[in-house]
């Protein structure tokens, strides 16, 4: 091990498509033991180095920020928690009654905060808290860290709601604290109830509120104690309460009688869709939610009736807080750079040399936002969606990707310092570790599989697209997922040509439409890929790098959203697949996901569409009965996950199936969302729906699609230096998509039934 390489540099930006005249930021760490790392900037033109491709290939460019810096160690905290500013701090605490409804789901695992108002650097206020034990307690801590600690003994279960509270009287000491369950078990989960009287010599002021954590330094510093679970309705008054005020206060709003004694009552089913937190009290003790918690999560009172948190907000008023969210890392900036107007769009990266291997941060030089003047025909549209889906993807080690077919995989120096540094954050596929699925995603924090020669992740294979346009002297321009999503159709109105990677699994709703409508004012679009637009997600209307998912009642998931969880918080849509939003990617690329294996890749046999003279372009100079028997991706082009066209699923009647794949084993399966039933015959031997469908069809004013069904397609396309018949087929389906001739639809007579 001692030779292995090791990945000592990381890094990210704080964004990932950046417009000439625009300034990146780059925020860098050393997590070895190296003193210095020099910076440069590269274009990258290819970003895998596997034998049988085209290598790995990068062009230094000349930028003022180049040169050696010294190497230092950033600090990174997960965990999600509410804050609120300096002017919304109490100024003191007496008497008083903390409360809220919760849902725990780690009781036991440490001592997690549910209302705090706490100042570490000397030791004294009150946390309401889960102790150790997974008992219910409060902590009344005087200076110097004398700590009176009042608590149930009676742990609380997992996933099962209750009511909280604490109440403390300073002129008598009294204390009542209490944890009602909302669903009881006889002899299990019975009530607790503990009054007691505590000796408190003075009344707590200078400390810091917060939700779901407490404070170490300040209202800005890192918090600890985080708490993992669903809080709803948390509520702070002044005096302490009585047992039937306390259930009046939890209530939608704050009781007439009570006002004037409440100092905060949150409401977290307003502004679903933001970090604001809203105090309905009169004190309007506004907070901020630090990390993206999940919100728009089911609260206590979910009856079930409604799924849709837009009907009925005030059945989900609850936050779901994890001790790893993370959406900031909030590093300090090493160097900013401020792209020149000469740069050519492309994909672009700061590599970190050093005394190991050497890290990068991959950015994207987008065309210009204003007045970008004469543009190429032609945009690759970078999946950055798709990125920030698997950014620190970590299940490759639970995965059965790592024997399947009896190939072993080998762990890259990403997935080592990922085990070694499990707080830079998660991707989709994982869960949190309470057990609940990962939904947000960001960028602005260290991606470790976005850098070159990465595996699951579709970064190498776009590189792979980017080279073949270099071989092909195309000029083009990069666009992203997130340009896409925030400027609409209008980003495309420049370009003739839409070329995607291997993998654009991750479609929002702007996406989609900006797609539709670029296809029907005459564009050309060519998927490359397989179980592309696949997903429904959404970018945060206002952080920037912000993504989610719900995965919903179907398709190929590591995890499962809950129930009445389906809806996305950042915009309101419903999530998960497409194909269950009434919109499968057959109607936009005529195929979509139908299998799915990673032993072997296989080859595709043409069909007679093939022979129809509408796509004579397509296999000029090409006379081979098998296409693509070969290529880096498991050794052909048609393999790891493929799509089939099905009319059913509205792929055009008019399309002509060019080709499909065949031989494949029975490691590659059929997709879940195409069994009604377990069954046997899901396999390639014997099912004939597990294949790969390449497809042709024209759409209204002079506009085309060319879709491969394959995500190893663009991996045999620099096969024996570009020269082999799949980069033979794109390139002549390029050089014609690029013709402004216009394309003629077909007659009706020759559409399929």
């Amino acid at each position: 091990m001692s030779d292995f390489p090791k990945l000592s540099v990381v890094g990210y930006a704080d964004r990932q498509s950046v417009a000439p005249g625009e300034t990146v930021r780059f925020m860098v760490s050393n997590e070895g033991n190296i003193n210095q790392y020099r910076a440069r900037l590269m274009r990258m033109h290819s970003l895998d180095s596997r034998a049988g491709g085209c290598g790995l290939i990068e062009e230094d460019v000349p930028a003022d920020f180049a040169g050696v810096y010294p190497a230092r160690h950033q600090q990174l905290t997960t965990g999600s928690y509410i804050r609120f500013a300096e002017s919304q701090q109490p100024d003191w605490l007496g008497s008083f009654t903390l409360q809220a409804y919760i849902w725990p789901t780690l009781p036991g695992e440490k001592c997690q905060s549910i209302i705090a108002y706490w100042n570490d650097p000397t030791k004294e206020g009150v946390r309401l808290e889960i102790d150790s034990k997974g008992a219910l307690s409060l902590v009344l801590a005087e200076s110097h860290g004398v700590e009176t600690v009042v608590s149930t003994e009676t742990p609380l279960l997992k996933g099962e709601w209750y009511l909280v509270s604490a109440t403390f009287e300073f002129e008598t000491g009294d204390v009542c604290l209490s944890q009602k369950p909302l669903r009881r078990y006889p002899k299990i989960n019975e009530p607790a109830l503990v009054r007691t009287t505590v000796d408190i010599g003075h009344q707590w002021s200078g400390a810091v509120l917060s939700i779901a954590a407490h404070s170490t330094k300040g209202i800005e510093s890192n918090h600890c104690g985080f708490f993992n679970g669903k809080i709803d309705r948390p509520r702070l008054a002044r005096r302490a309460l009585t047992a039937d005020e306390i259930v009046a206060l939890a209530a939608d709003r704050v009781p007439t009688e009570l006002s004037q004694d409440i100092i905060g009552c949150w409401d977290f089913s307003i502004d679903q869709g933001t970090n604001h937190i809203h105090d309905l009290s009169l004190s309007l003790r506004h907070g901020e939610a630090v990390n993206l918690p999940a919100r728009a999560m089911t609260g206590h009172n979910w009856v079930g009736g409604n799924n849709d948190f837009k009907v009925v907000p005030e059945q989900y008023g609850a936050i779901h807080f994890h001790d790893d969210d993370l959406y900031d890392a909030r590093w300090e900036a090493d160097f900013q750079w401020t792209v020149p107007d000469s740069l050519p769009s492309g994909c672009y990266a700061v590599r970190l040399d050093n005394a190991d291997m050497p890290g990068y941060i991959i950015f994207f030089v987008r065309p210009p936002r204003q007045g970008a003047g004469r543009r190429p025909k032609i945009a690759f549209l970078a999946p950055t969606a798709h990125y920030l889906a698997y950014a620190n993807y970590r299940r490759l080690k639970e995965s059965n990707l790592i024997s399947e077919g009896g190939r072993l995989w080998q762990f890259g120096p990403e997935e080592v310092l990922l085990e070694q540094r499990p707080n830079f954050g998660n991707s989709f596929y994982e869960r949190h570790t309470d057990g609940s699925g990962v939904c947000y995603s960001s960028y602005l924090r260290p991606v470790l599989n976005m850098r070159p020669d990465t595996r699951l992740s579709s970064l190498a294979g776009d590189g792979y697209v980017l080279a073949f346009l270099r071989e092909c002297q195309m000029d083009y321009d990069v666009i992203t997922d997130e340009d896409l999503d925030r400027e609409g159709r209008g980003l495309l109105d420049s370009y003739l040509v839409v070329m995607t990677g291997g993998h654009p699994e991750y479609t929002t709703k702007r996406m989609w439409d900006a797609l539709v409508g670029f296809l029907q004012r005459g564009g050309r679009l060519m998927y490359l890929g397989g179980n592309g637009f696949y997903w429904r997600v959404a970018f945060h209307n206002t952080l920037p790098g912000a993504l989610e998912v719900r995965r919903a009642e179907d398709g190929e998931r590591t995890w499962i959203a809950e129930p009445g969880e389906y809806y996305m918080s950042f915009t309101g849509e419903y999530g998960g697949l497409w194909r269950r939003n009434g919109h499968a990617p057959n109607e936009l690329v005529g195929i979509g996901f139908t299998a799915q294996g990673f032993d072997t890749a296989t080859y595709y046999r043409r069909n007679s569409d093939a022979k129809d003279p509408r796509v004579e372009f397509v296999f000029a100079g090409v006379d081979d009965e098998i296409i693509g028997d070969f290529g880096v991706g498991f050794g052909g082009a048609a393999g790891q996950e493929i799509d089939r066209y099905d009319r059913s699923l509205g792929s055009p009647p008019h399309a002509l199936i060019l080709a499909s794949s065949e031989g494949h084993t029975d490691h590659t399966l059929l997709a879940k969302e195409e069994l009604n039933h377990t069954d046997l015959g899901v396999g390639g031997v014997e099912n004939e729906l597990v294949r790969a469908d390449m497809v042709f069809f024209e759409t209204g004013y002079g506009g085309a699609v060319f879709s491969s069904g394959s995500i190893s397609w663009v991996a045999a396309m620099p096969w024996n230096n570009f020269e082999n018949n799949v980069a033979k087929i794109t390139r002549n389906v390029l050089q014609r998509f690029v013709d402004d001739e216009p394309f003629t639809m077909f007659k009706v007579a020759e559409a399929k039934p």
